[in-house]
C-alpha cells in the first residue's frame, strides 16, 4: 500500500475514534505529502473539510453522515460516483486533488473490518 493511503488509513482510524489530536498529525503529514500545487491544495481543502466537518458534527456533512451510519453501500456508491469524475479530462488539477482525497478516504473507509464510532 503506498504511504499516502497507509496514512489516509491511520488519519480514518484516528477520526473514528474521534481523536482529532492524533488526526491533525495524520492529516498534516498527508498535507505534506500531497504538496502545494493545485492537485495537493484540492487534496489539502478535502481532508480539512473531513476533519471540520466530524470536529463540529455536522449532520448535513457526507463525512459525518458515512461514520454515524456505517453505510457500506453508500459508501461503494460514493467511491464509483468520485471515481468517475476523476476520469472527465476536464477536470482541473485542483478538483482531481479534492476527488482523489475522497477516493483515498472512502478506500480506507470500505478497508475497515468494524466501523466503530463514539
Amino acid at each position: 500500500m503506498p504511504a499516502r493511503e497507509m496514512r489516509m488509513e491511520m488519519f480514518l482510524r484516528a477520526l473514528l475514534r474521534r481523536d482529532f489530536t492524533k488526526a491533525k498529525a495524520h492529516l498534516e503529514k498527508l498535507q505534506k505529502m500531497a504538496g502545494s500545487d493545485e492537485w495537493g491544495r484540492g487534496y489539502g481543502r478535502a481532508i480539512d473539510g473531513f476533519m471540520s466537518a466530524l470536529k463540529d458534527n455536522d449532520g448535513d456533512a457526507l463525512i459525518v453522515q458515512l461514520i454515524n451510519e456505517h453505510d457500506r453501500e453508500k459508501a461503494k456508491k460514493l467511491l464509483e460516483h468520485f471515481e468517475g469524475i476523476l476520469e472527465h479530462e476536464f477536470r482541473d488539477e485542483y478538483e482531481k486533488g479534492y476527488y482523489t482525497a475522497w477516493v483515498e478516504f472512502l478506500k480506507a473507509y470500505l478497508n475497515q473490518k468494524t466501523l466503530i464510532s463514539g
